[in-house]
């Protein structure tokens, strides 16, 4: 968050700038921008990988296991379908 309100005020400052006070201004701007962007998909990696890993176990299983999975998908329909013809 810090890097965000950092990077708003020295947009603000590079507003009133002119120059060579610009120029760092703005390099400065950009560095924030590129270490946050660093941070964030330094962050969401491990989520991608478990998303990764869950789709695949699901995979999986519905191979395994397909009747069961068109079962249950037949009567979650049937349930969805009793619920919105009921309002």
């Amino acid at each position: 968050m810090s890097m965000l309100t950092d990077s708003g005020n020295l947009l603000k400052a590079a507003a009133t700038a002119s120059g060579e006070s610009l120029t760092a201004a703005r390099a400065k701007i950009e560095k924030n921008l590129r270490s946050a962007g660093t941070a964030v998909a330094d962050a969401s990696q491990p989520v991608f990988d478990k998303t990764r890993e869950s789709a695949a176990v699901a995979d999986d299983y519905i191979h395994a296991n397909a009747w069961t999975a068109i079962g249950v998908a037949i009567a979650a329909g049937a349930l969805i379908g009793f619920l919105v013809a009921k309002r």
